[in-house]
């Protein structure tokens, strides 16, 4: 009998099979489940009152979520992987070969195998719904669609729209999935249902609707061996530039659809699993797993609402710089509240507002939002000079200049203006909440929250705990995050928090490599290949000199030896070379792009000229081990709660790269015996900041961070 599926039939044989798979909130193909799918197929086959089968869920947000992301993380026998293809693939071809026609109706989210069972159906229709999203997440988590998806979707809706999807682990909402054909009709969510058997009633009558036909690009590249070479060529380049080679998944997913579309779904089937078997059992494929799993566990975090909790129904922004106006935008698209944006001057507030503007617009430009939609979303943003109004909001997050002297001021002030209750958050990257709420009435109500830029792409956001911050404070700024949009993690007050503390001792290094004769480039294009996004004195650029030089001045006087700075950074004071908002600083910019090293910075910092290139793999050491040593501090003093909300945050927030699971994870990759063994060397060489700290000692002593910390 089975648990997950649900089989009805009407007298005319039109049957709707519901899967609904009892005690969890998605659908997910776990072994137990394909063993149940594969007893209801059979049983269907067999079936003789059944016309034509809709394939629904039991679901209101979920048509299916894939297989079950533990069994494959498990997994560390490449021929047991391979077999799971196998198996997939084998119950996706017997669906396909039901003696009726079939139609997956996707009402909700619908990724992995969930996609393959719909492309394995005779059609799809989906739901208008916003949130609804159909695709091939699987390179994601380093592995390829082996159920069917590299070799069926492209017979469906053409070879470049598929390698689009699967090489980028995309998913589309239901308009866009139509408009490529992956979707037969889009229907309208109030009614979905019905207009599903109604579909399936025009398909007992023999009146199925026409295929969508492709476009004459698409038709044209396919149809011949020239041009799908050209469209193979060009998604290798393309994975190349975006991923370094680091991904080996989207690599191999563009050669498994190649042998698909050479030699047809057999073969196309074979290499599936065949690369299924190598990637998943690989390291990157458990890296990235790991992440996917931090992710899910971040994503349950602030979700619940608590007795008491209060509920965000108005916010303020106080400061309309680029930040300012970039929350202020957040808050309005996403929570869909009025935000009152303050500052003292109608500059900086013009520069808000129209910083906001441009993010809706391009919003408008990609279709995410309707002409209406974008207009009633700015009107929700209310510029202001002064604090009128602000006695009815719930929540004021401060984004003015970084000067402890100005916040307390401005805190006190804002205390003075609003109710006992309101919650006041400063976006501080590196001064203590404490101090920032210590003239401030009722104190527990402050916290940090901690955006990065830019605003509205960047996913993490540091929510500081106060010593005085009652953890219903925390509770509100954690929902107010998720709906938001963010992936919150908390950490506790103290200089630079998480995120800036560890990246100023990774930045801080490069500048005493730069010191000793290193070239910019050859500096940034070491971690650059490692998988930075960018490199340190790159990213210096982005952030701003004169930012970067205060937070690390601020960061030293703290950690005093262990973060000494070279005496020339004290000469980072042009105004004029500022990094990228100025056009120059060690690099020159030019309409925001960067293009070279600027020739000029040696001489005007009094450096002498480089000495010649290092072999890569010292350089970083010397600026990923620093990090590691400080990340074991920070586990020990419970900056962070984990080594797993460590390692997400510094993804998340300065893209440390995912295929290596995180900085903790990497560590104990690594071996941290062996990276004290390493840091000990460092210190004899170039001094006592790369010590090997007490806490990383004892986690090589605990068989690493995450045993010894989790």
């Amino acid at each position: 009998m089975s648990t997950a599926f649900d089989l009805a039939v009407q007298p005319g044989g039109l049957a709707t099979l519901t899967f609904d798979l009892p005690d969890k909130s998605v659908n997910v193909f776990t072994r137990t489940v394909l063993d149940e799918l594969g007893e209801v197929i059979e049983s269907l086959s067999a079936r003789r009152d059944i016309r034509c089968l809709v394939l629904a869920s039991g679901k209101e947000d979920n048509f299916v979520a894939g297989a079950d992301i533990d069994e494959i993380a498990d997994v560390t026998d490449p021929a047991l992987a391979e077999q799971g293809a196998r198996l997939g693939q084998r119950l996706f071809q017997s669906w396909n070969e039901l003696p009726f026609p079939t139609i997956a109706a996707v009402r909700g989210s619908c990724v992995g195998g969930g996609t393959e069972l719909s492309l394995a159906s005779d059609y799809i229709l989906i739901s208008d719904r916003k949130s609804v999203r159909i695709g091939l997440p699987e390179v994601r988590i380093g592995i390829v669609p082996a159920w069917g998806g590299c070799s069926r979707l492209p017979t469906r809706i053409g070879l470049t729209a598929a390698l689009d999807i699967i090489v980028a682990g995309k998913s589309v909402d239901g308009r866009r999935a139509f408009k490529i054909g992956l979707a037969d009709a889009l229907l309208p969510e109030p009614t979905f249902l019905q207009e599903a058997h109604r579909f399936a009633q025009e398909v007992l009558q023999g009146r199925p609707p026409a295929k969508r036909r492709r476009e004459l690009k698409s038709t044209l590249l396919d149809g011949n061996p020239i041009g799908r070479k050209v469209v193979f060529s060009q998604a290798r380049k393309r994975v190349l530039e975006r991923t370094g080679g680091h991904y080996p998944a989207a690599l191999r997913a563009i050669e498994v659809v190649e042998v698909g579309v050479r030699r047809g779904l057999e073969a196309g089937l074979e290499a599936e699993a065949r690369a299924t078997g190598e990637l998943a059992v690989g390291e990157v494929c458990k890296s990235l797993i790991h992440l996917f799993k931090l992710m899910e566990a971040a994503n349950r975090v602030g979700t619940s609402v608590e007795s008491g909790q209060p509920e965000i129904r108005e916010a303020a922004v106080l400061g309309a710089g680029v930040m300012g106006g970039g929350i202020a935008q957040l808050l309005a698209d996403r929570v869909d509240i009025p935000v009152r944006l303050k500052d003292v001057g109608t500059e900086p507030l013009a520069t808000g507002m129209a910083h906001a503007d441009a993010i809706f617009q391009k919003k408008l430009r990609r279709r995410r939002l309707t002409r209406p939609e974008a207009a009633e979303k700015m009107n929700l943003l209310l510029p202001s000079l002064d604090y009128a109004g602000f006695q009815r909001v719930d929540l004021v997050i401060e984004a003015i200049v970084e000067d402890l002297e100005i916040k307390q001021k401005v805190f006190a002030e804002v205390a003075a203006r609003v109710g006992s209750e309101v919650i006041l958050a400063s976006n501080t990257s590196s001064l203590s909440v404490d101090l920032i709420g210590r003239d401030t009435p009722n104190p527990e109500r402050v916290v940090g929250m901690h955006f990065f830029n830019p605003v509205h792409r960047m996913p993490l956001v540091e929510v500081i705990e106060g010593p005085k911050t009652s953890p219903r404070t925390v509770q509100t700024v954690l929902a107010v995050c998720r709906r938001l949009g963010k992936t919150p993690v908390v950490v506790q007050d103290g200089p630079g928090f998480l995120v800036n503390r560890l990246l100023t001792f990774y930045m801080a290094e490069a500048l005493w490599l730069l010191s000793e004769g290193r070239e910019i480039e050859e500096i940034d294009g070491a971690m650059s290949d490692w998988g930075m996004p960018m490199g340190p004195l790159a990213l210096i650029d982005a952030v701003g000199i004169d930012v970067a030089v205060k937070v690390s001045h601020i960061l030293s006087e703290a950690f005093g030896d262990r973060l000494a700075l070279p005496t020339w950074v004290g000469h980072l004071d042009d105004p004029r070379r500022l990094g990228m908002k100025t056009g120059s600083g060690f690099y020159l910019y030019k309409g925001g792009e960067r293009t070279k090293p600027d020739p000029e910075i040696r001489r005007a910092l009094g450096l002498a000229e480089p000495t010649g290139s290092g072999a890569p793999g010292p350089l970083v050491d010397r600026m990923v081990l620093p990090m590691v040593n400080e990340a074991a501090r920070c586990l020990a003093e419970q900056v962070v709660r984990s080594p797993s909300d460590l390692d997400l945050a510094m993804i998340l927030g300065t893209g440390f790269p995912p295929f290596r699971g995180g900085l903790c994870r990497w560590a104990d990759l690594q071996g941290i015996e062996h990276l004290v063994e390493s840091l000990a060397r460092l210190a004899e060489q170039h001094g006592e900041r790369f010590s090997p700290s007490e806490a990383l000692v004892q986690a090589a002593e605990g068989g690493g961070i995450y045993p010894t910390y989790s």
